[in-house]
């Protein structure tokens, strides 16, 4: 296990992260984070089961200050996201090594496929909400979802 700290000096709870690692060693997931407060630990497995877990603690940033009635570019972006479903991994294209789904700037059809978000060893395909085109795309190959979390701008 390795362990990074960023920024100021935390109180690390090693017990958190020893159950963390145990649940990763008992489950099929290849990481998991757990954010309070200000502290955020993610634990993770680099390549199958055999592979060592990483503990990762960084400091939340502060969130920059928005004027009242002033809607943040992040907000506007949010406006537009197709968001996940469902807990699970997001993946951009069909296959390892496949041209992905969708790329910024294509337009896109209501139904069309955009990423597919992977629970339980079930692929589940997201499809576009409506036509329009693909301004972001806010998630990484492979990258961990949650629930609700924004995945694509379509405007």
């Amino acid at each position: 296990m390795t362990t990074k700290n960023a920024g100021k000096s935390a109180s690390i709870n090693t017990k958190l992260i020893r159950d963390l690692a145990e649940i990763l060693n008992e489950t099929s997931l290849s990481d998991i984070e757990v954010e309070q407060n200000d502290l955020r630990i993610r634990v993770s497995r680099n390549n199958g089961p055999s592979a060592p877990v990483q503990a990762v603690y960084a400091p939340q940033p502060a969130a920059a200050p928005v004027a009242a009635g002033t809607p943040s570019a992040k907000e506007e972006l949010n406006k537009n996201a197709v968001t996940s479903p469902m807990v699970g991994t997001a993946y951009l294209a069909p296959a390892p090594g496949a041209r992905a789904f969708v790329e910024i700037g294509q337009r896109v059809s209501e139904g069309q496929t955009l990423l597919i978000v992977e629970a339980m060893k079930t692929m589940n395909q997201i499809p576009s909400p409506r036509s329009g085109v693909v301004k972001a795309i806010l998630v990484e190959d492979a990258q961990p979802v949650e629930f609700g979390e924004p995945l694509v701008v379509v405007e």
